[in-house]
């Protein structure tokens, strides 16, 4: 892999996560892309207070999210940031599913949520099985692009 290419991925609930990523990758000249559900998620399905909402259902069933689109040669990419909200301690399901859609040898991760109070915890260990192959570099919660 030449050029050392970067590719920040993310997925954002609420738009908090977009903001922090399409930052970063305008500040660095990364390219980016949004992981997208098929089934996109409605105010209710990410409501974490109701054990009975989509976003919990899934998180706890291990569910897989079906997700829209593909990174283009994504084998040219060194360095992989990877954003999302923090549901239950760990990444959403539709990012652990779009994460197994890849080979991640050779790649090197880096780590990044938005949290309205959750810590990063153990979230990078249980990404590393939907990456198999890449060194997780760092994992972090952050509130603006300056902290990644």
């Amino acid at each position: 892999m030449s050029d050392n290419k970067t590719l920040v991925l993310y997925f954002s609930a609420e738009g908090n996560t977009a903001k922090v990523a399409k930052e970063y990758a305008e500040k660095t000249g990364a390219d980016v892309f949004e992981i997208v559900p098929e089934v996109k998620y409605t105010a209710a399905d990410i409501r974490w207070t109701n054990p009975l909402a989509r976003c919990n259902r899934e998180q706890i069933a291990g569910k897989e999210v079906p997700v829209l689109g593909k990174v283009e040669n994504f084998d040219q990419y060194e360095d992989v940031y990877i954003g999302f909200p923090i549901w239950y301690g760990q990444a959403p399901r539709v990012v652990h599913t779009f994460c197994k859609g890849y080979d991640w040898k050779g790649k090197k991760i880096h780590i990044f949520a938005t949290s309205g109070g959750s810590g990063i915890g153990k979230t990078a260990e249980k990404l590393a099985p939907s990456v198999p192959g890449a060194e997780i570099v760092d994992a972090k919660v952050v509130k603006s692009a300056d902290e990644i």
